[in-house]
């Protein structure tokens, strides 16, 4: 992929190296918009756990990009999901002010979690709703049983990998999830994914756009300058450059096989892992916004929350075997301790390179060829911008 500049010349004067997207792409609210519909609203967006699913009539919502979202266990056991507008007056179902969240709500995506009383009930009129959608009641207005299924609340589609929930808000805008997840879910089927359950959180609020937050975590040419910590217990992250295998996995430091800041931890590895997931880290990132990485003891999921062109929240899950959380003494501290301190220098990065393109004289940038991955993110933007058009989104033109 190519990107010219935004005069409409090929940028970067025979510099042997790649483009990036171009500046409006990471600062123009117009870009973002577009994005929203072409992007996040028709891709499998991340939006929590399945664990907070538990029995029927738990749910919990989440804000895609602006868009509010109700997922709800239904009474067959089957997740649904619905925009979280009433279909009478618009009013939220689930309004964010309306009481205090419930007990799981630690573990559930940002919006609140809790569980609807056999139905789900307009808080304005009393419009109330089956779990499948479907209108059941309108106080005093009998004429709308006839109706019930054309006023059903606005569907999503939902499904689950992993004990992770998608919501997708465009309904069949695209491939079922297990195609769109290809191959990545048999990469790490050792680590038992959907067992596992959230031991600590952290969220922050990041100045920058969505996208340098993913391509930041898809390379590690930056780790030398960025992550000294890091580096001493992951060696080859300076060594190389940042090329690293990543299907093979990164090597920690002699004696070190976990990401705590001594390499190593009380916790036992989880059951059924190979000698290389043992002791070797890998990372996995699921566009358009989940970014997995899995040691031997405990995973950190990160889910990205795009807010505005330059504005994204991240949530950072530690999942553990519940066999070892339920041990006495469990303490995810250790890792999450260590995941504070590499994400706090991650996101000051994010928001200096935001800050810099916001310059005039910023127009596109270079990616080096360890950065390939981190190209990645913008051919998958790039190419539903183009889908959805039907044509290549302005400044940007394909070579393949």
């Amino acid at each position: 992929m190519r990107l010219p500049d935004e005069r409409g010349v090929t940028a970067g004067g025979g510099i042997p190296l790649d483009l990036s997207l171009p500046r409006a792409s990471f600062v123009s609210e117009a870009e973002f918009l577009r994005e929203r519909e072409a992007v996040l609203f028709a891709g499998w967006f991340c939006v929590g756990r399945a664990e907070v699913l538990a029995a029927p009539g738990d749910y919990l919502t989440a804000d895609v990009a602006g868009e509010s979202v109700v997922i709800v266990r239904g009474e067959d056991g089957g997740l649904r999901g619905f925009y979280n507008v009433c279909r009478h007056r618009g009013s939220r179902l689930v309004p964010p002010e309306e009481g205090e969240p419930g007990p799981a709500c630690s573990a559930a995506a940002p919006g609140r979690s809790g569980c609807f009383a056999g139905s789900i009930r307009c808080p304005y009129h009393a419009w109330t709703y089956g779990m499948d959608g479907t209108l059941r009641s309108a106080p005093f207005l009998p004429d709308l049983r006839n109706h019930r299924a054309a006023l059903s609340l606005h569907p999503v589609d939902v499904d689950s990998w992993g004990g992770f929930v998608f919501a997708r808000l465009e309904p069949g805008s695209g491939p079922p999830l297990a195609e769109a997840l290809g191959e990545m879910p048999g990469r790490v089927a050792g680590y038992g994914l959907g067992g596992l359950r959230t031991g600590a959180r952290l969220r922050y609020e990041v100045a920058a756009n969505w996208k340098v937050v993913l391509e930041n975590y898809n390379e590690c040419y930056h780790c030398g300058p960025v992550h000294p910590e890091l580096c001493e217990l992951v060696p080859e992250f300076a060594r190389t450059g940042g090329e690293v295998d990543w299907e093979a996995g990164v090597p920690h430091r002699d004696g070190a096989y976990t990401f705590t800041s001594t390499g190593t931890t009380a916790r036992l590895p989880f059951p059924g892992l190979s000698e290389a997931e043992r002791t070797r880290h890998f990372g996995e990132l699921v566009l358009p916004n989940l970014m997995i990485s899995l040691s031997a003891d405990h995973l950190a999921a990160f889910t990205v929350w795009p807010r505005a062109a330059g504005r994204t929240t991240v949530v950072c899950d530690f999942l553990f075997h519940p066999a070892e959380m339920a041990r006495p003494g469990f303490d995810p501290g250790d890792a999450v301790t260590f995941w504070d301190l590499v994400n706090r220098q991650d996101w000051l990065i994010c928001e200096r390179v935001q800050d810099g393109m916001t310059s005039r004289r910023f127009t596109v940038g270079y990616l080096a060829p360890m950065e390939q991955p981190s190209a990645d993110v913008g051919r998958y933007v790039a190419a539903r911008l183009a889908s959805r058009r039907g044509a290549a989104p302005p400044g940007v033109r394909s070579e393949e």
